[in-house]
């Protein structure tokens, strides 16, 4: 943890005299670092494993896991918003209601019975509802609102130091989270991670008001979008072969992890603290996968990691058949599968946003790269939901998922990898290199990110304030 911990420490306390270049803009790089705590576990593990101590079945639990992702088209929807209200007053207004929700959560773990209440349950699915939906307001200006406001000359640093500063306390949190269930009892465990999560949250707020506005936009006229929609999904073309690509991976992707975290707390009885290290393994992998591309990728291209992703996670399904068939090697092989689940995950992602940048021209990119955003996300959404309505199990039957079902889960999984790897034959990439069209710690949240580039507004330009320097903020 050194080499994560060092340069956090030196950006916590970024003075005007050792960077004077990223000093005004600290600030962001504090919210990327509170918002981390938030997001954590409000999206993550954490409320997947609060779902089945609360005893919920594996559809109620999908369905809390795939609401960011399912409200997705609200982002859409709130960019109407921005010529009115500016990025700013709108990223606040969504981020700053999102955290009241988490209060439900908080008050759950304190009042949960040791046998399920069915109120609960529905009051956990509600609050994660209206969380999900102020998160998206807030997400549909907050990433082109701090690519804007950042200088070009600074701009791959301070992205660079937001991706150390977000991968830092988002492992931090599951650390701080795994010894929680350690030491306390659950309920007092729970408590423990949403206040957490929601201090968090509220600190990473009075950062971004601590941050200045840009310009107000223009947005991309209905009747181009509605003229130019059926253009992109419907003529052939690099763009529509790769949207269907990237539709079968989170279909095929997105349900491993809520599913997978549910099953070994809720069917095996594995413990929070247990299950929480296998998740800290799984962003420390989703780190290095990052790592590992990011000086490849211009040689290779994005091919190659496409390939290598979709074989890791055939790997991944191979290993979990193995864990069900023979459970005695789970505690053994856990630890690898979670890891190399978020390694894949993360070259998958930072490819995404490389190929998308080569086969889009850059005048003729917002609408495909928001239509690719929306869709891939919103029915990777509906894909734990789906898959946790089919594992369900029956009146009568025992609570979490039944093992067999289970393996017919991962039989689907592998047969989805198997045609993914016939289909990355099938899209064509230039070489050379070409700018991503994403960066920072939104890449660490892998079935989430492309959910930030979301983005049919119309820039003046470049104009922007310059933050003062506020005595008061110090």
């Amino acid at each position: 943890m050194r080499f994560l911990c060092r340069p956090v420490i030196a950006m916590l306390f970024l003075s005007q005299k050792n960077d004077p270049e990223l000093h005004p803009y600290r600030r962001g790089l504090y919210f990327a670092f509170f918002n981390a705590l938030n997001w954590q576990v409000a999206t993550g593990t954490p409320s997947v494993l609060f779902m089945a101590y609360l005893g919920a079945d594996s559809f109620q639990t999908g369905l809390v896991y795939g609401w960011p992702l399912l409200l997705t088209p609200v982002q859409v929807f709130a960019t109407l918003l921005l010529p009115r209200l500016g990025f700013k007053r709108l990223t606040l207004a969504g981020w700053g209601a999102r955290s009241w929700f988490l209060l439900v959560p908080l008050a759950l773990a304190l009042l949960a019975p040791a046998e399920p209440v069915p109120w609960m349950i529905g009051a956990m699915v509600v609050a994660m509802f209206f969380y999900s939906l102020s998160r998206s307001v807030g997400a549909a200006a907050i990433t082109t609102w701090l690519q804007t406001l950042v200088p070009a000359n600074v701009r791959g640093r301070y992205w660079a130091s937001d991706q150390i500063m977000g991968g830092a306390a988002a492992v931090g949190t599951l650390v701080v989270t795994a010894a929680l269930f350690a030491l306390l009892p659950a309920k007092w465990a729970f408590f423990a991670q949403y206040a957490i999560s929601i201090t968090g949250a509220y600190i990473a707020l009075r950062c971004l008001r601590a941050l200045p506005d840009i310009a107000r936009p223009t947005v991309m006229s209905l009747a181009k979008i509605r003229t130019d929609t059926p253009r992109h999904l419907f003529q052939p073309g690099a763009f529509r072969t790769y949207l269907w690509l990237a539709i079968l991976y989170y279909v095929v992707v997105t349900p491993l992890s809520p599913l997978g975290a549910f099953y070994l707390k809720a069917t095996v009885g594995l413990s929070v603290s247990a299950i929480m290290g296998y998740t800290m393994l799984q962003y420390c992998g989703t780190i290095a996968g990052n790592w590992f591309m990011r000086s490849r990728i211009d040689r290779t291209g994005a091919k190659p990691f496409f390939r290598s992703s979709f074989v890791i996670f055939g790997v991944i399904a191979v290993g979990w058949l193995v864990c069900l068939r023979a459970p005695a090697v789970t505690a053994w092989l856990m630890p690898t599968l979670y890891f190399l689940m978020g390694a894949a995950s993360g070259v998958f992602t930072a490819a995404n946003v490389s190929y998308l940048a080569k086969i889009l021209p850059e005048h003729d990119r917002a609408l495909p790269v928001s239509l690719h955003g929306a869709i891939t996300a919103f029915i990777g959404g509906l894909s734990p939901a789906a898959w946790g309505l089919l594992l369900k199990p029956g009146a009568g039957d025992a609570a979490g998922i039944s093992p067999v079902a289970f393996q017919l889960f991962f039989g689907a999984t592998i047969a989805g990898v198997l045609v993914l790897v016939f289909l990355v034959h099938r899209i064509h990439e230039r070489a050379g290199h070409v700018d991503p069209l994403l960066e920072g710690s939104w890449l660490l949240r892998p079935f989430r990110a492309m959910t930030y580039l979301i983005n049919l507004v119309e820039l003046p330009g470049r104009e922007r304030k310059e933050p003062k320097d506020d005595p008061a903020q110090r």
